[in-house]
């Protein structure tokens, strides 16, 4: 495998959301805002909205945080309306990013967006344009020295599409996106507990940067990453030193 490991990758990724550590409650204070307008405040009946404050509580988000945001949206208290938008594009050497926002005013979002991809040297496509090279599904990483057998076994029973082992030793798990929550469950109950549990746009290629190319990409994917109204961003570059 090319360019950074996938566990550096994942690593790499952690570190810089701890670095966004106060960014990442605005975030997730959306994220369950959206999920309980769309999907209803009973936890029980809504997964979106269980990942979501999953998400939350390893964020360590206080319970009453939670439980306001989840009133705001089903209409108990006053809030903001958001919307969801995703924007397409292509960075450095021609890979393809993913940009998913939620805002409450869309002519700004789309004017930082695009401003972003075009100061630091990418296009902002139309819709579709790179989508089709990514999968919906859910996606669990577990460090690399995880017994493969284990893992497999486990989460192929449970109900997992595919169990991919990395080059530097990561068990990556795939689903359907329904399928994460009973997925990642079965694997903490017999001990196996994954780095990363989410329901994401995973790559069904990658394009190899390195040198300079790497570090403009790193760049462009930063600014994108800052923006108030972005949460989350998908890429299929592997970024090399």
């Amino acid at each position: 495998m090319a360019g950074h490991s996938k566990w550096a990758n994942i690593q790499h990724r952690k570190g810089r959301q701890d670095e966004k550590r106060g960014k990442i409650w605005t975030r997730l204070t959306r994220e369950i805002i959206v999920a309980a307008r769309s999907g209803g405040g009973d936890v029980a009946m809504n997964p979106r909205l269980r990942l979501a404050i999953d998400k939350a509580k390893a964020a360590n988000m206080p319970a009453d945080n939670i439980k306001r945001n989840i009133d705001k949206a089903t209409g108990n208290l006053e809030g903001v309306t958001y919307e969801e938008i995703r924007y397409e594009g292509y960075g450095i050497g021609g890979a393809a990013i993913i940009v998913d926002c939620m805002t409450d005013n869309r002519v700004r979002t789309v004017a930082e967006v695009r401003h972003a991809f075009s100061k630091y040297g990418g296009n902002l496509g139309t819709e579709g344009s790179v989508a089709f090279q990514f999968k919906h599904c859910g996606q669990i990483i577990l460090a690399p020295g995880t017994s493969e057998d284990r893992v497999m076994e486990v989460a192929l029973e449970a109900g997992a599409d595919d169990v991919i082992t990395h080059e530097d030793g990561a068990l990556e798990v795939i689903t359907a996106p329904g399928s994460l929550e009973a997925v990642r469950d079965a694997l903490q109950s017999a001990g196996l507990n994954p780095e990363v549990a989410e329901v994401t746009m995973r790559p069904e290629n990658s394009v190899a940067l390195a040198g300079d190319d790497a570090a403009r990409m790193q760049k462009l994917l930063d600014v994108i990453e800052d923006l108030d109204d972005v949460q989350e961003v998908y890429h299929n570059a592997e970024l090399g030193d």
